[in-house]
């Protein structure tokens, strides 16, 4: 599967298969669309918001959701911005609660959409 056409080496290859050249000059959206090739930056924040609905709802206890409330403890303050950590994303969208609306399965999938679309235009 050819997934993140847009990137390089996969780009050149799914060219033919679109049935265009690089002088035809078309989006890669249209690209992906003529071969049916997901956005892997779309797939990769997809997953990213189901696992952690799927890590905070497990009741049994293993480390998935201590490792996402985890909070490092050095002493000492980093120079500069603080670290974006995992859970900001998500919070953006799901608000500060967003452990109360991931017990809620369809609200958790429709705030997904959102999610999907805020990360992948930041990156």
């Amino acid at each position: 599967m050819l997934d993140g056409c847009p990137h390089t080496p996969y780009y050149k290859l799914c060219i033919p298969f679109a049935g265009v050249s690089l002088r035809d000059q078309i989006r890669n959206e249209e690209i992906r669309r003529r071969t049916r090739v997901t956005d892997i930056a779309q797939r990769v924040a997809k997953l990213k918001w189901q696992w952690a609905g799927h890590i905070d709802r497990r009741t049994d206890g293993r480390w998935g959701l201590k490792v996402l409330e985890w909070r490092p403890r050095t002493g000492k303050r980093s120079i500069g911005r603080p670290q974006t950590r995992w859970t900001d994303d998500i919070r953006r969208v799901a608000g500060s609660r967003w452990r109360q609306a991931a017990q809620d399965r369809a609200l958790w999938n429709s705030l997904q959409k959102t999610y999907v679309q805020q990360w992948t235009s930041i990156g």
